[in-house]
Parts: structure tokens; sequence; C-alpha cells
């Protein structure tokens, strides 16, 4: 893999992951309502969620959802209802006790889950093997470059998110204890996963 490659696949890295989006709005939005420590398994669960996720489509797995329409709508439809209900969830949580009664609370495995029902992900690992690892006589190489440096931001994004939503979890729970801070940033979070859902359901 040249350097000019290697540039290009860091800065379509850090374009994919640090942009706001379904992991990151959750980190964020489960960091501020029950703080960083109950958050990690879900910051950890992204990139295995995600690794797992390129080396299907490594496999050639991901070509299946090109090839067959009505599996791509199948992950497709799951996973924006599943964006949709979390997004509700979240939306009707005005106290931080509130988050358990509602669920919000993602855990390890669900995390996981997650990414395999994210058409967006599957679409961008597939991106990623055609543009960086099919059909070179050193694939396997590649595919050892490419992998860690997805993981490494996947992991380096939601952490950062899940940093910030915990340092406003104070904040957000207002000098007059009212939570109006919270109320309106678990809506806005919530809008984030709709407007993800929304155009994960339109590509």
């Amino acid at each position: 893999m040249t350097s000019t490659e290697f540039i290009a696949l860091l800065m379509l890295a850090t374009a994919m992951s640090f942009t706001p989006g379904p992991n990151t709005a959750l980190s964020s939005a489960m960091a501020a309502n029950h703080g960083l420590r109950r958050t990690m398994p879900f910051v950890c669960a992204v990139p295995l969620g995600w690794g797992l996720l390129l080396s299907f489509s490594a496999l050639g797995v991901g070509a299946l959802l090109v090839a067959l329409p009505w599996l791509a709508w199948a992950v497709k439809l799951t996973g924006v209802a599943y964006l949709v209900w979390l997004a509700r969830r979240l939306a009707a949580t005005r106290e931080l006790g509130q988050a358990d009664a509602q669920r919000l609370q993602i855990g390890f495995w669900q995390g996981v889950a997650l990414q395999l029902v994210n058409i967006k992900a599957w679409m961008l690992a597939l991106a990623l093997v055609s543009g960086w690892v099919a059909g070179y006589d050193n694939a396997g190489w590649r595919f050892a470059i490419v992998l860690p440096v997805m993981l490494g931001f996947a992991f380096g994004s939601n952490l950062a998110y899940a940093l910030v939503g915990s340092l406003l979890r104070e904040w957000l729970a207002g000098p007059d204890g009212t939570r109006q801070r919270l109320r309106w940033f678990n809506r806005l979070m919530a809008a984030v996963l709709v407007l993800t859902a929304g155009w994960m359901l339109l590509r």
C-alpha cells in the first residue's frame, strides 16, 4: 500500500468515524445519562462489530447485499426500526434516573449486533474492501492494514463522544434540578438517530 493510499484511508476513516452517526450519538447519550464507565461496553462493542462486518465483507459475504436486494432491504429495515425505537426511548427520557427504565443501556453484544444491521456500515465496508483490498496480489497484507486502522478510529471516535457526554453530565442536570438541558440534549440525540434512520432508508 502506497503512502498516498494510506493517507486516503486515514482521511476516509476520520470523516466516517468522527461525523455524527448512530454509534457516536448513542455513545454520547449513554454517557450523559449513565456515566462513562457504564458506556464503555458499548464503546468497545462498536469496533468489534465493525471488525466482524469488515471481515465478512472481505470474505465476500457483504457482496450478497448487492447481489440480493431483498437481503439488503431486510438489513436496512431492521436497522431503521431499531434506531427509531432507540430514538423514541431516548426522547422520552427526562431524568438521569429514568435512563434505566427507558432501557437506554445498550449492552456489549447489542452494540455488536447494531453494527451488523447498519446498512451504512455495510456499504462503507464494501467500499473499503473494493478500494483498498480486493483485486490486489497482497490483499491479505492490505486487509491487515485496513482492519486495525478502522478499528482504532471506531474505538477512538466513540470514546471521544462518550467523554463529551460524561463531561456534560452535571451541566445537563441543570443548576435547579429541572433537567431541562438533559431533556433537550436527549431530544437532539434522538433526532440524530431518526435522521440517520431516514438517510439509511432512502439510500
